[in-house]
């Protein structure tokens, strides 16, 4: 397990009985380097959407734990907020969550000439993911070819 891994699984521990007690999804944690700061990212949602004050509340209690616990070595950001609209797909539960919606898959190399495909979620195993285009063709994805898969809106 990588650093980056086991911050997160840590994180993830711990925040869990806190995003439960207040009836809330843990969707993911992350620690991640942008422009040379380090931040640990909370994303938590409810049925209705998350408010700046749910993201405070959490933020608030999760510091406290985080600062008794001090495992992460280097100097870093908390954030806790909403997945939002575009939040990429990534455990079991976001796809059962997504089946039978129209998605958006991004791919590293580009699969006859395109690296962008929607449609709607069909199947997915550990290893592939399933979506039915528009025309009814079906196409399968290795998830190691996924660059990003999240639920396709329109505006």
């Amino acid at each position: 397990m990588t650093r980056k891994e086991n911050y997160e699984s840590r994180a993830e521990a711990m925040l869990l009985p806190v995003t439960e007690e207040f009836g809330f999804e843990l969707v993911d944690v992350e620690y991640v380097k942008e422009g040379g700061t380090w931040y640990l990212r909370a994303y938590i949602d409810k049925e209705g959407g998350i408010t700046v004050n749910d993201c405070e509340a959490v933020s608030r209690k999760f510091s406290d734990l985080l600062d008794e616990e001090d495992f992460i070595d280097d100097s870093y950001v908390l954030e806790v907020s909403s997945p939002g609209l575009g939040r990429p797909l990534k455990k079991e539960k976001d796809y059962i969550r997504s089946m039978g919606k129209e998605v958006e898959v991004r791919t590293y190399r580009a699969i006859d000439r395109k690296k962008e495909f929607t449609g709607i979620l069909s199947a997915y195993t550990n290893e592939t993911v399933t979506i039915t285009l528009e025309e009814g063709k079906e196409l399968t994805f290795d998830k190691k070819d996924i660059a990003l898969i999240r639920l396709a809106f329109d505006f």
